[in-house]
């Protein structure tokens, strides 16, 4: 089975590439010569997915998947939230990004968060959803070196480490986006 993962992130690429099984192919956006910059102005994450998805579906009729990612704070109230990959501009750097989260949480009390990905399938006509929710704090400062976006200041539930201290193999058994993927994973050996 070949299916196209709408995205231009080669992080997120690489983490599905490893968690899917062989029978099936993971093709880039590149591999069918989309070169696009895929809008993304839903209002959630999962109008974002599934933006993202039926723009590919539209465009290439191919069988697709997508997702979006977006980190929730509570002392934030839910920020960044689908604004997470261009929360401090356009520019979608995650260095700044974190910078803004810690300096807007400097005296905060409660430091608890959530990564969400939602997931949109596309497949044979159809569309599914997939969801994964990793529960977690945000550090008072970066550490690890590994990952990608907010890895260094979050830190998961029952883990004295940082997403950006832990290995891929890790990260991927705990983290939103690769307990999405399981889901997607079951659907697709199933289907």
């Amino acid at each position: 089975m070949k299916i196209v993962f709408a995205t231009n992130n080669q992080n997120k690429l690489n983490e599905i590439q490893k968690l899917v099984p062989s029978g099936i192919e993971i093709q880039s956006l590149n591999d069918i010569q989309c070169f696009d910059d895929i809008p993304e102005t839903g209002a959630t994450l999962k109008e974002n997915a599934q933006q993202k998805t039926n723009y590919i579906r539209e465009r290439y009729d191919v069988n697709c998947f997508s997702d979006d990612t977006g980190l929730e704070i509570d002392a934030l109230n839910g920020e960044p939230g689908v604004f997470s990959a261009r929360y401090a501009g356009e520019q979608k750097d995650s260095n700044d990004n974190m910078a803004l989260v810690l300096e807007k949480m400097l005296d905060a009390k409660v430091r608890t968060a959530r990564f969400k990905t939602v997931i949109s399938l596309f497949l044979e006509g159809k569309q599914y959803f997939f969801e994964g929710v990793c529960e977690g704090i945000i550090r008072q400062e970066k550490s690890g070196s590994k990952g990608f976006g907010y890895d260094p200041i979050f830190q998961p539930n029952g883990y004295t480490l940082t997403f950006a201290e832990m290995s891929m193999e890790e990260k991927n058994k705990i983290s939103h986006r690769g307990l999405a993927v399981q889901k997607l994973i079951e659907f697709l050996k199933k289907y």
